[in-house]
Parts: C-alpha cells; sequence; structure tokens
C-alpha cells in the first residue's frame, strides 16, 4: 500500500524549491506591474470620474443646503414681518371698530334727543292747541249759556207776564 502521507524528504524539497507559495523569479515583478498598471488605469478610468462626481454632488447637496437655509431663514423673517403686520392690522381694525361704534351711539344719541324735543314740541304744540280749543269751547259754551238764559229769562217772563 502506497502511503500518500509518507513522502520522502527529497521529494518535499523538490516540491518546495519548484512552487511554492511566493516564487521570487520574473513573474513577482510582473504581478506586481500589472498591479499597478491596473491600479493606475482604474484611477484613470473609474475613480477619477467617480470621485469628480461625488465632489460635485457634495458641492451640490452643500450648495442646496446654503441656499434651502437661506430661504428659511428669508421665509421666517417674512412670516414675522406679516404676523406684525397683521397683528397691527387686527389693532387697526379694533381702533377703527371702537371709534365707529362710539360715533353711531353719539349719532343714535343726537337722534334720539332730536326726537325728544320733536315729540316735546308736537306734545306743546298739540297742548296750545287743546287749550284754544277750549278756551273757544268755554267761549262758545258762555255764548250759549248766556243766549239760554236769555230765553230762559224770556220765556219765565212771558209766562209770568201771562198769569
Amino acid at each position: 500500500m502506497i502511503n500518500f502521507f509518507n513522502i520522502s524528504s527529497a521529494e518535499t524539497l523538490s516540491s518546495k524549491a519548484e512552487g511554492g507559495l511566493f516564487d521570487f523569479n520574473a513573474t513577482l515583478p510582473l504581478m506586481a506591474l500589472q498591479f499597478l498598471l491596473l491600479m493606475v488605469m482604474l484611477n484613470i478610468i473609474f475613480y477619477k470620474p467617480v470621485a469628480k462626481i461625488l465632489d460635485e454632488r457634495d458641492e451640490y447637496i452643500r450648495n442646496s443646503l446654503t441656499t434651502a437655509s437661506a430661504a428659511l431663514k428669508k421665509a421666517e423673517e417674512l412670516t414675522i414681518e406679516y404676523e406684525n403686520k397683521l397683528s397691527s392690522a387686527r389693532k387697526e381694525a379694533q381702533e377703527l371698530i371702537r371709534t365707529s361704534q362710539k360715533e353711531a351711539q353719539e349719532v343714535v344719541l343726537n337722534k334720539v334727543k332730536d326726537a325728544q324735543k320733536e315729540a316735546e314740541l308736537l306734545i306743546a304744540e298739540a297742548s296750545q292747541q287743546l287749550i284754544l280749543q277750549k278756551q273757544d269751547a268755554i267761549k262758545t259754551l258762555e255764548n250759549q249759556v248766556q243766549t239760554l238764559s236769555d230765553q230762559i229769562k224770556a220765556k219765565l217772563l212771558n209766562n209770568q207776564s201771562l198769569v
């Protein structure tokens, strides 16, 4: 039986000398040169354009963020300004409403006073007319009473003279 594990030492030495893990012959520098050449080519063809695109993208993002934060700051300033204007406009509107209400109350009071004065004048005129009518009625009644009393007197005198 052949024992694969028991290899002679001469065979082991000869195999190690011929094709070991690292052979320091002409292929190692050639592999290193190929690796360096591949790195240079990849750097020129792939990494530089990708790095350029990534740098441009970073710059675009930074610019966008700067622009966005400036726009946000301006929007906040405009919001504060508009809120201040709105509050001052509300105050002015409330003041205008108050003054309008006061003016309306004064107008209503003046109209009520004028109406009361007119009503008092109408009542006074009506009273004067009633007094005048009363005096005319009294004069008329006095005249009629005088006429009736003269008639009664005349009748009584005629009746006494006949008796």
